[in-house]
């Protein structure tokens, strides 16, 4: 029980803050090329509650979590109206980056205050930082809709072959929860993890 009140304690803040930052950050973005409907249903906000779906952010990476694959799931995503953005086709390839970047940005903040702390909690809470947000970005660039990688394929594919590509988005999801129950998530996602992680430590000096 002790331990596993230590681990929520440890993961709660980074996770939420993880998963809310990144949400907003689509939101945000897609505001400032025109389209104001997540600022309209109150998604551009640091309160989690706004984000979290009861099945993909609780449920599947509980199931994930138990059966030892790599930890999945979503949040619940932020509605972006394609059509009242000034350039469509290339303003989506800014939204859907705007989650793995702040991603990115939090975890250089984690590695940050991970190197500057004298603390073993607050060691262990930027750990838990650094490990989401970087686990979170490299999930999300995944080239598979609906993933933000794959809305980034998407944008930069010429017409003719972009809608064919977005026509497999329904599927999206049960290809990654298949790769994750499948363990074959971990072994792809991994050596990025690496590359990543091993980014911040030359950026940061961790």
């Amino acid at each position: 029980m002790d331990n596993i009140i230590y681990t929520l304690a440890v993961n709660a803040i980074p996770l939420l803050l993880a998963i809310t930052l990144h949400e907003a950050a689509h939101g945000y973005v897609a505001r400032m090329f025109g389209d104001r409907t997540a600022e309209m249903l109150g998604r551009i906000t640091l309160n989690p509650l706004k984000h979290i779906d009861m099945v993909g952010t609780l449920i599947v990476p509980a199931i994930t979590l138990a059966i030892g694959g790599f930890v999945f799931g979503w949040a619940k995503p932020v509605p972006v109206n394609t059509s009242a953005l000034r350039n469509p086709k290339r303003d989506m390839i800014w939204v859907a980056a705007a989650g793995p970047l702040s991603n990115f940005i939090m975890a250089i903040g984690w590695a940050i205050l991970l190197k500057v702390s004298d603390s073993s909690a607050l060691d262990a809470i930027a750990q838990a930082g650094i490990s989401w947000n970087v686990g979170l970005m490299v999930l999300n660039l995944l080239p598979i809709l609906p993933l933000d990688g794959g809305r980034i394929l998407a944008g930069l594919l010429p017409g003719p072959l972009s809608y064919k590509y977005s026509r497999l988005e329904p599927y999206g999801l049960y290809i990654v929860l298949g790769l994750s129950i499948a363990q074959l998530l971990g072994p792809i996602l991994f050596p990025l993890y690496k590359i990543v992680f091993s980014a911040l430590r030359a950026l940061v000096g961790i």
